[in-house]
Order: structure tokens, then C-alpha cells, then sequence
């Protein structure tokens, strides 16, 4: 069999979109609805017919996938658990799709065919509780493990782009708890990994206050910093963190004049008019 790894994340989307909507239709066609909704029944027959052969295809395209996840250093327990409640999904919903079919065998049966589909509704409702884990657990290797990532490109920059996003989350977090030699750390290497993003840099600048208490030293970092004339973001980064480094050395006019020139420079923007009324404020607008 080809290897789909590549598609699990579409692949199982279409698992979670049919066969959510397939059982909710079956429950649906169960109640009085009247004539005008008797589509829903065969509705719901055809989604999680769908679903369950789209299941198929998930699990295989996450064995497919799972080689590389799984020799993430403390990733391999999460691969295996969601494998596993891949799995139960599969063969539930390949138990609920028998009902579904042995249903439409004897839809000449109406009594034998209507207890078909009930059976069919409960199990899809416990169905939905172990497909709701799959996903969840799936979710768990995306967000908390970063499994996947470069894997569908086999891009190096997408790796590298993991790497900056762990070096800004975790400086972030270090300085939030007190760390902020760790923090300073944490940024030097985010800028050697991207010495030319301004934005980078600006995080560099941040950190000469907060982390190393050099206000001083980032006005001067600062100072290199090329920003376009029409980037109002930057010019806005840019502002704060001036007045910033200025209110740490104590000359307050100074971080005045950097914010009263932000507002020539954009005097009607209204995003830049908030943030400047929000600096304006006692604490600074810092949380």
C-alpha cells in the first residue's frame, strides 16, 4: 500500500466532519421529523459509510506518518496513545457501519431495520466520545509535542521556524517567572538564528531592559534599527520601547518626545492613537 503520511491531517478532518454528521443525522432521523426530513435517514447511512471508510485511511496514513513523531525525544507514549484511539475509532465505527448496511439489507423489515438503526445511533453516540479522544490526543501531539513539523515538507526552514518559536516562548516564559539570565540567553540566541528580522531585533532591545537592566545599551541597539517610513507596527514597536529605555534612565521628556513623534508621524491612525493612550497611563500600559 502507498504511504499516505502525508495526508493524515487531511485525511482524518473528512473522518471527524463525516462521522460527526453521520450520527448526529442518524439520532435526527430516530425522531418524529416528518416527511420533509426523511432524507436525513439515508443521509446519515451514506456519512458514516464515508467515515468509516475514510477511518480506514486514517489510521493507515498515521502508521505511515508516526516513524519520525515517535523519535521526538518524549514524544513516543503520545504517538502510541493516539494511535491506539485511532484505532478504537476505526473498529467501532466499522461495527456501527455493519448496522448501517445490515439496516438497508432489511429496510423491507421495518421493525427488525428501525431496531438496526437504534443500535446504530447509541453506538454512534459512544463512537463519537472515543473519536472526540482520538482527536484530542492528536491534537495533544500537534500543540504540546510539535510532532509533524517538517515532516510534510521536508523543509529545514519549518524546522528552523519550530526552533524560533521555542526560543521566544520559552524566554517569555523565563522572564515571567523570574529568570531573566535565562531570558537574556534565550534571546541572544533567537537573534543569532535571525539577525536581520527587525522584530527579532526589537526583542533583543526589549531584553537589554528587562533582562539585563541596560537601557542604555538597548537605546543605542535601538538607534541601528532601520524601520520602513510606512510600517506603522514597527514605527510603533519602535516608540514604545524608546520611551521605555528613556522612563528607565529616568529622562521622562525624552520617552515624551519619542511617543509626540509616533503621533506626527501617524496622526490619524487609530490603532496607533490607542496604544499611545494606553502608554499614556500610569503603569506605562505595561501588564
Amino acid at each position: 500500500m502507498p504511504d499516505i503520511g502525508l495526508y493524515h491531517p487531511q485525511i482524518v478532518h473528512f473522518v471527524i466532519a463525516f462521522l460527526g454528521l453521520g450520527v448526529v443525522a442518524r439520532v435526527v432521523s430516530l425522531l418524529p421529523v416528518g416527511q420533509r426530513l426523511r432524507f436525513v435517514g439515508p443521509m446519515a447511512s451514506a456519512l458514516i459509510l464515508l467515515g468509516t471508510v475514510a477511518s480506514l485511511a486514517a489510521v493507515q496514513s498515521g502508521t505511515n506518518a508516526h516513524g519520525p513523531v515517535e523519535r521526538v525525544p518524549g514524544a513516543r507514549d503520545a504517538v502510541v496513545e493516539h494511535e491506539d484511539w485511532g484505532k478504537r475509532t476505526r473498529n467501532l465505527f466499522i461495527a456501527i457501519a455493519v448496522l448501517e448496511l445490515a439496516a438497508l439489507a432489511l429496510v423491507s423489515r421495518r421493525r427488525v431495520a428501525h431496531g438496526l438503526r437504534v443500535a446504530s445511533a447509541l453506538a454512534g453516540l459512544a463512537g463519537l466520545v472515543v473519536l472526540y479522544e482520538a482527536g484530542e490526543h492528536g491534537g495533544q501531539l500537534v500543540y504540546n509535542y510539535a510532532g509533524g513539523v517538517g515532516i510534510r515538507s521536508g523543509d529545514a526552514s519549518d524546522v528552523r521556524r519550530l526552533l524560533v518559536a521555542g526560543l521566544y516562548h520559552n524566554a517569555r516564559l523565563a522572564r515571567d517567572s523570574g529568570r531573566k539570565d535565562e531570558a537574556g540567553r534565550l534571546t541572544e540566541e533567537l537573534m543569532r538564528q535571525m539577525p536581520e528580522d527587525p522584530n527579532v531585533r526589537f526583542l533583543g532591545v526589549e531584553s537589554l531592559i528587562k533582562d539585563r537592566d541596560d537601557p542604555r545599551g538597548a537605546l543605542v541597539a535601538l538607534a541601528a534599527i532601520e524601520v520602513p517610513g510606512d510600517d506603522w507596527r514597527l514605527h510603533l514597536r519602535r516608540a514604545s520601547l524608546a520611551a521605555e529605555a528613556y522612563r528607565a534612565v529616568g529622562a521622562r521628556d525624552s520617552a515624551q518626545a519619542a511617543l509626540d513623534d509616533l503621533k506626527r508621524r501617524f496622526p490619524d491612525h487609530p490603532r496607533i492613537r490607542a496604544a499611545l493612550e494606553r502608554m499614556a497611563r500610569p503603569n506605562g500600559g505595561q501588564r
